[in-house]
């Protein structure tokens, strides 16, 4: 008699499409990978309201749920309208004293409201407003998997990414960071288990090592 496979959903980060995880590996005969893409927000429409509907595209109960960057976010608040195996975020944040100081101010100044939104947006730019300047190899590697354009998608994200209200990590939380990640520095970072030389694309370039971290966290009670 075969065991049920344990379902493992994917939520992407800041306007990035499902490709982001191409090289994630679980094994196949223990995971069934479900890869969830962005709904556009509603007019007005919370974060929580938003992971409400997001949290809708949850199929199964007792699945995994794992978001990258402002994927981790929603993830997390998408946790709250779902029975879960595990919560893991990857290249994320649990709470805001783990933003950065830059994104802090953003909110305190409301300069996250001058950034230049919508389909005029090169894809250059919004490689650097999703994993922040960096190598043009980086830049480069990332922008092929960025996709959502839409300029309400873009500003309400980025609206709910800086101004997320959260002052506490959720205690079944489980956290996967680069030491070498400059949008979300490690020094800001607590509780988390560490990637070597990861960076913020390392579910890009090092899909095999955090492939690896997921599945000793997922069969780790």
């Amino acid at each position: 008699m075969t065991s049920e496979k344990t379902h493992v959903y994917f939520v992407p980060g800041l306007a990035a499409s499902r490709e982001i995880f191409k090289n994630i590996r679980l094994n196949e005969s223990e995971y069934e990978v479900h890869i969830l893409d962005w709904l556009l927000p509603e007019k007005k429409e919370t974060l929580l309201e938003y992971a409400r509907r997001m949290s809708a595209l949850v199929q199964h109960e007792n699945a995994v749920l794992a978001g990258v960057s402002f994927g981790g976010v929603v993830a997390q608040e998408m946790s709250a309208f779902l029975r879960l195996k595990k919560l893991i975020i990857i290249s994320s944040v649990k709470c805001r004293s783990e933003l950065p100081r830059r994104l802090k101010l953003a909110k305190t100044t409301g300069a996250y409201k001058l950034i230049p939104t919508g389909w005029a947006l090169s894809l250059k730019d919004l490689t650097k407003l999703a994993i922040g300047p960096r190598s043009k190899k980086r830049l480069t590697l990332y922008q092929e998997y960025l996709s959502v354009r839409d300029k309400h998608y873009l500003d309400w994200a980025i609206k709910q990414m800086v101004c997320w209200e959260r002052t506490a990590p959720l205690p079944q939380v489980h956290h996967i960071h680069g030491d070498g990640d400059i949008v979300f520095p490690i020094k800001n970072i607590t509780n988390a288990q560490v990637l070597k030389g990861g960076t913020h694309v390392m579910i890009l370039n090092k899909g095999s090592k955090v492939s690896k971290v997921l599945e000793n966290i997922i069969e780790n009670p």
